[in-house]
């Protein structure tokens, strides 16, 4: 028979080898059963046994009974029934004696029948051991009967009631380090407690998992015990068992050096799909946007910047000039409409998701559009919780889809709990704070956050520690154009709310120093104008959808189909099939190229016949005014390359 080896072995170590395996026996209950249904099991059971870590077999020392039961239903496969009897599936036993088991795929994660027996023979002892190794009869009777009083938090562990009542705690499933990397952090806010819902459901190998942590661990448990890419897909996880076990199953291959994601920058003509080498990331600051008037960014912006170097560039404080380089990791709420609700917001209407960005992006973002500065503070992390971090981060961009909450769950909360669960930093523990400036606050004052770097003004800027607003720059060239020109205007606003056409005039009147500092306030004025444009198509679509006017349907049929294709970028794990899990590995790699510059130059197209068919939308003052602005950007750059083509510089 095909497994008679695998019998064979377990026989010889159960002779010579017997006292490593003498802990945790599995006895078939044979009645009714005839001598190749014995045979058949008997090797099933021996492999089981075979694939467990020796410390689990050690310390589950019982005697567990394994039984056909004829009456299951016929979509199950077993159970644990109490912590001392396995029951399998009887309607299974004929294909696995015939062997035709080994063959007959299924639609379930682990593919033929006989895998899945033997994956549920490994879940259902998993939960016996997660359930009872540390207990005595008496505190599981007691716990027992507290979870039966239908507390929800039973589902991660002792429920609230029954706490205090004993010392101990289940050895997996009710361990903080392996609820946070499973998906039920501490809510923040409220100490000591853990989210009722998993919402890492993305590239899972079984959603099952997401049900509780007592069938996280045991799903879990299976993959790193029957599959071999299992290190490379969910690394955080191959660690935790592995530590906990003391021991790991053979690999099937080195993992990559690297960390695929998805860069989300608006450059739609560049290929997304990117590699991140973790080696490379030298530092991770915390990335402060400061606050502005708009209702939802009145605490700022929370994010986290990866410093990374260049190619061939040692690790070291260089790295920090290597801004091509670095990345940004930014929690936002996915809003898959141009509509920003903010009582959708209050109530968590919106996809929560880990986006990847480019820096430069990020600071042109905010310092240029929305006139905002940015922070960027040095935290201060070990080599071990660096590369920590980043690689849950990978993990979390796979596999998370959240639930944005403007108050509870917003981008404070969501880096407070990246970095807790990426870290495992002792000092994140008890810290609380649902508020982007206040999290940087504490965590300077438990000493995670070096500030001292924003001392001073002017070598932070220089060292790239702040990013300073655009708007003290255009108020700066403002005041040359004031030096120099009889404007009655005092603020740089006062001048940029001018029509564009009473700005012109000024141009030819003007010298090189002054042409070129029109020139940036003219590049300010069209930015502004684009965004009073961006509000009012918004707030014409909404009136529009709600009276069902035709007039913008064109154009609100290419912004939906925009953020429709561009869901992508935030939730990857779109990209493919429902074969795989974890991280993307080697065979996925040429579909996810295929996908996402399919989508990558489908929003390309698309974002050329949106600029067209917005314009269409715009009121007539509107639309004038864009336009005059847009000549006026022509006419003092025409004016400034005469000025300096005219003064024997080079043209411009």
């Amino acid at each position: 028979m095909k497994y008679l080896g695998v019998w064979l072995l377990a026989a010889a170590l159960s002779l010579f080898g017997g006292q490593a395996w003498a802990s945790l026996s599995l006895s078939l209950m044979s009645d009714g059963l005839s001598v190749e249904e014995q045979k058949a099991s008997q090797i099933l059971l021996d492999q089981a046994l075979l694939a467990l870590p020796p410390s689990f077999v050690q310390q589950l020392d019982r005697k567990v009974e394994v039984r056909w039961d004829a009456d299951m239903q016929a979509n199950a496969y077993g159970e644990a029934v109490g912590p001392y009897r396995l029951q399998l599936n009887r309607r299974l036993l004929p294909s696995l004696v015939d062997g035709s088991a080994a063959t007959t795929q299924t639609h379930r994660p682990h593919g033929t029948v006989r895998e899945e027996l033997l994956a549920t023979v490994l879940h259902e002892l998993t939960h016996i051991y997660d359930r009872s190794r540390l207990w005595s009869d008496d505190e599981r009777s007691l716990i027992l009967k507290c979870q039966r009083q239908g507390n929800t938090l039973g589902k991660i562990g002792l429920p609230q009631d029954c706490r205090g009542q004993t010392d101990r705690r289940f050895t997996l499933s009710d361990d903080p380090r392996l609820l946070d990397l499973a998906g039920w952090p501490q809510y923040v806010g409220r100490r000591g407690e853990r989210e009722e819902f998993n919402h890492q459901v993305a590239r899972s190998p079984d959603i099952y998992e997401t049900t509780s942590p007592l069938e996280f661990v045991a799903v879990n448990m299976e993959y790193f015990l029957l599959d071999p890419a299992y290190a490379c897909r969910r690394p955080a996880l191959y660690g935790y068992y592995k530590a906990h076990f003391g021991w790991a199953p053979a690999k099937k291959d080195e993992c990559p050096s690297f960390l695929p994601y998805l860069n989300a920058g608006s450059d739609f003509g560049r290929q997304p799909l990117g590699k991140l080498d973790p080696e490379r990331v030298y530092a991770i600051d915390y990335l402060l946007a400061e606050a502005n008037q708009n209702w939802v960014s009145r605490w700022g912006h929370s994010m986290l910047r990866l410093v990374i170097c260049k190619p061939g560039r040692p690790r070291g404080p260089d790295c920090r000039l290597d801004l091509d380089q670095h990345l940004v990791l930014s929690y936002r709420a996915f809003v898959g409409d141009v509509q920003l609700s903010s009582w959708d917001g209050l109530m968590g209407a919106y996809p929560s998701r880990l986006f990847v960005l480019p820096l430069a992006q990020v600071i042109d973002e905010y310092t240029k559009t929305e006139l905002r500065s940015l922070a960027s503070v040095p935290l201060k992390l070990s080599r071990t919780e660096i590369e920590g971090l980043v690689q849950h981060a990978a993990e979390m961009h796979w596999s998370y889809d959240g639930n944005y909450y403007f108050l509870s769950n917003n981008c404070a909360v969501e880096n407070l709990k990246l970095l807790r669960s990426g870290t495992h930093n002792p000092k994140l523990a008890d810290l609380d704070s649902i508020l982007p400036n206040g999290l940087l606050e504490v965590l300077k004052g438990r000493g995670m956050a070096d500030t001292s770097v924003l001392d001073d003004p002017r070598e932070a800027l220089r060292l790239g520690y702040r990013f300073d607003s655009y708007r003290d720059r255009y108020q700066a060239m403002f005041e040359v154009l004031k030096k120099y020109m009889p404007v009655k205007q005092t603020t740089v606003e006062d001048w940029l709310s001018l029509p564009a056409s009473e700005r012109a005039p000024w141009f030819a009147k003007a010298d090189l120093r002054t042409s070129a500092a029109m020139l940036l306030l003219e590049q300010a004025g069209l930015r502004r104008q684009l965004l009073l444009a961006q509000d009012e198509v918004k707030q014409r679509y909404l009136s529009a959808r709600e009276q069902k006017d035709g007039s913008v349907s064109k154009a609100t049929g290419t912004l939906q189909q925009i953020l429709a294709s561009s869901g992508f970028l935030s939730r990857p794990a779109e990209l493919l099939d429902s074969g795989g899990y974890g991280l993307p590995q080697a065979g996925e790699w040429q579909r996810l190229e295929q996908e996402s510059s399919q989508r990558q130059q489908q929003l390309q197209r698309l974002s050329g016949d949106l600029d067209k068919e917005v314009r269409a939308l715009l009121e007539p003052q509107r639309a004038a005014e864009i336009a005059a602005s847009e000549a006026n950007l022509k006419q003092i750059g025409e004016h400034l390359r005469a000025l300096h083509k005219a003064s024997g510089g080079l043209q411009l």
